[in-house]
């Protein structure tokens, strides 16, 4: 299994308001030397989160522990840039099990399916109204399922849907990357194989 199974998350969230938000700034590239996914959560928003001399700078949200949770609630156009996994492994490793935005850059969104963190994307207007509900309420709790495919907050009940690959759904439901579903499907394919 490569990653945590994903079916119905419940959780307070971590608003980031900031849009155009390039995987630089999620992970600069003087911390992409490792090849292990560990330790990259240390280093998520670096530059956001420290000031050069390593202290945390106490106006930026994940230094501010009023807010917490699993899901991020992002701006528009979150993951852009170049394509970088360390920037979701860094996600990852932080905590984060969602990041919901109104839209997504494409390789971003797929290293996300891949690595075990779902993408929801959502109309601006839905993004509103979970910006708002937090900054009301910091222990607003959002539902994401994704069985039903939906995404609620659960203080009004307003919900949204959201799209994902048949394929990634499973996966991300079996806490499977590719290579973890093709072993897992190793005696099909060796009968497939053999002409069975």
């Amino acid at each position: 299994m490569a990653y945590d199974k994903f079916n119905t998350l419940r959780s307070t969230v971590v608003p980031l308001s900031a849009e155009n938000v390039d995987t630089d700034q999620i992970i600069p590239a003087r911390f992409l030397k490792a090849t292990e996914r560990v330790g990259f959560g240390d280093n998520l928003f670096r530059d956001w989160r420290y000031d050069v001399e390593g202290n945390p700078k106490h106006d930026f949200v994940l230094n501010d522990p009023t807010y917490s949770g699993k899901i991020l609630l992002a701006g528009k156009n979150f993951g852009s840039g170049s394509s970088r996994e360390h920037a979701v492994w860094a996600l990852y490793d932080y905590g984060f099990r969602c990041v919901v935005s109104s839209f997504f850059a494409d390789i971003f969104k797929n290293n996300c399916l891949n690595i075990g963190v779902l993408p929801v994307t959502i109309s601006p207007e839905f993004a509103d109204v979970l910006f708002n509900a937090v900054s009301a309420d910091p222990e607003t709790e959002v539902e994401v399922d994704i069985d039903r495919q939906t995404i609620t907050l659960l203080s009004t009940g307003q919900s949204e849907s959201f799209d994902i690959n048949s394929y990634k759904k499973e996966n991300m439901k079996n806490g499977f990357d590719d290579i973890d579903y093709l072993l897992n499907i190793k005696d099909e394919i060796a009968e497939f194989v053999a002409g069975k």
